[in-house]
């Protein structure tokens, strides 16, 4: 079963998929490891591995290209943000192709105009509805694997209003796309609308500290959403972390305590290191069984 089939799987079970966002290949396989059944390649976290902001800065090609890494270090599908695809109808075309191409299950494609912004910071523009919804039909035709999930986020909320938003995500619904992402709902009755109002699957974005209050997923699950996407929790932390150690070391001269002992062995565990020796071995055993026979 290919990555796309894979997602579809998940979606046609009971209850809801959360999938924790990972920037790089490494925090993916440390998702993965912690036994999540999905990623969530972070745009947000992209651009921040990259040294920016998540002020539409970074291209398709680097946004793909990491996608893949992902995808390849990894055995769970991938859902990717593919921002707003980049342009017009062809962009989105070629948006599509690349990702699909890297072993990416899905994509969330965006009515914000660019450049985009982080869905849950001020200044927000969005594109005409009919625009957006040209580009959904465009990204639902040009996927070659009709199980690729074509995901339609609108951020209309900021900026048209709540009625809006769930206008635009149900017209996508009805052009065929897999899943309706609404951007930064603003009250837990908001939230709870969302997949009431909806005639499709829904997707549910917890950032915390942003505009969307916190919910238990628990909670979000029960009310009927089928994906939760936890974007900025691995990359914030990782800021976070890294400042404190470097003021440590500045201050003290000391190699800090870190958070929890490793030895070198236990963190390339955690890189697949069991399998590399096992295919090294197994490699290697016909030329020394050659040898020991001459």
């Amino acid at each position: 079963m290919n990555a796309a089939k894979g997602f579809r799987s998940l979606l046609r079970q009971e209850g809801m998929t959360v999938a924790p966002g990972a920037y790089d290949p490494l925090t993916a396989k440390l998702v993965e490891g912690a036994g999540f059944k999905a990623v969530y390649m972070t745009g947000a976290g992209t651009a921040a591995s990259l040294g920016f902001p998540d002020y539409g800065l970074v291209t398709m090609s680097e946004m793909a290209g990491n996608a893949g890494r992902i995808a390849s270090a990894v055995e769970v599908p991938v859902i990717a943000d593919a921002d707003t695809g980049y342009g017009n109808e062809l962009n989105t075309v070629r948006t599509v192709r690349e990702y699909e191409a890297r072993g990416v299950a899905a994509i969330h494609i965006e009515d914000q105009d660019f450049p985009k912004r982080c869905g849950h910071l001020e200044g927000k523009k969005i594109i005409a509805r009919e625009e957006w919804l040209a580009k959904i039909r465009t990204a639902l035709g040009a996927r070659r694997d009709p199980s690729f999930a074509i995901i339609a986020r609108t951020d209309a909320r900021a900026v048209a209003g709540f009625e809006e938003a769930v206008a635009r995500a149900g017209a996508a619904l009805r052009e065929g796309a897999d899943m309706a992402f609404v951007e930064a709902p603003q009250t837990l009755e908001e939230i709870a609308a969302v997949p009431r109002l909806l005639s499709g699957p829904c997707l549910f974005n917890v950032v915390r500290g942003g505009k969307t209050p916190e919910i238990p997923l628990a909670d979000v699950e029960a009310l009927g959403y089928k994906l939760a996407i936890v974007p900025g929790m691995l990359f914030k932390a990782v800021i976070a972390f890294c400042e404190r150690m470097l003021e440590e070391l500045r201050s003290t001269g000391l190699y800090p305590r870190p958070l929890k002992e490793m030895s070198v062995s236990e963190t390339f565990a955690r890189l697949g290191a069991e399998e590399w020796e096992a295919l090294g071995a197994r490699l290697s055993r016909p030329a020394a069984t050659q040898e020991a026979a001459e």
